[in-house]
């Protein structure tokens, strides 16, 4: 029988599916961004530990830190699906550091999606 894994692995476990579903949905989740995806938890998960209440924050930082990563590397991600007459432009993470973290266009003001649900 295996250990149940604790509250922390848990979050950091949801969070990361979250954050792969999107990647998934939007055709980036090839191998090296995967790895982007895992060095996020790997320092969420020291984050964490140092302060526990944030593991409800936790989805939220992971989606911004391979956004950032991303960003860095290949450009904005995700693309904003609801500016379609402007210049592209990335969604982001709100609230920034809170719980329930959503997509949304910051330019047209409208909720995108839950963190885990792009289409």
């Amino acid at each position: 029988m295996e250990p149940i894994p604790s509250p922390l692995e848990q979050a950091l476990h949801a969070a990361r599916a979250l954050v792969m579903a999107d990647l998934a949905a939007r055709d980036v989740a090839q191998a090296d961004v995967v790895s982007l995806v895992e060095d996020a938890v790997v320092h969420r998960r020291w984050w964490v530990e140092q302060w526990p209440p944030g593991a409800e924050f936790v989805t939220g930082l992971i989606a911004q830190d391979v956004q950032d990563a991303l960003l860095e590397r290949y450009g904005r991600w995700p693309l904003c699906p609801v500016c379609t007459d402007v210049e592209p432009h990335a969604l982001e993470v709100e609230p920034e550091l809170g719980p329930d973290p959503h997509w949304v266009c910051s330019k047209a003001a409208v909720i995108v999606a839950p963190v885990g649900s792009l289409r």
